[in-house]
């Protein structure tokens, strides 16, 4: 059920009350019980991101991608999967090692 802020226009009194949808609209004020009590409009308590919102975006297979999670000062982050990132990490030989070494033969 959504939660909805009223406000008294007469005395300012102002609540928040979880309702259906399909409830009437609050009228009286429970404060100064004047019939100036209404419905305001706020903004949305939440926020839709990441590329997109289908059931096949979340669906494994063998083209799934994952999101790369954005960094603060980002745009748009590129998609990459998760095997991609081990192989590369895997194949890169460590500092120092020049890839002569026996973990990389």
């Amino acid at each position: 059920m959504p939660i909805y802020a009223y406000k008294c226009d007469s005395c300012g009194f102002a609540k928040d009350v979880l309702q259906k949808v399909s409830d009437p609209l609050l009228t009286e004020c429970p404060h100064c019980g004047k019939s100036s009590f209404s419905k305001q409009v706020t903004a949305a308590g939440f926020q839709l991101k990441g590329s997109g919102w289908y059931a096949t975006d979340f669906k494994g297979g063998s083209g799934a991608t994952v999101a790369a999670p954005a960094a603060a000062g980002d745009a748009a982050a590129p998609a990459s999967t998760p095997a991609a990132a081990t192989t590369e990490t895997a194949a890169a030989p460590a500092a120092g090692c020049a890839g002569g070494c026996a973990c990389h033969s």
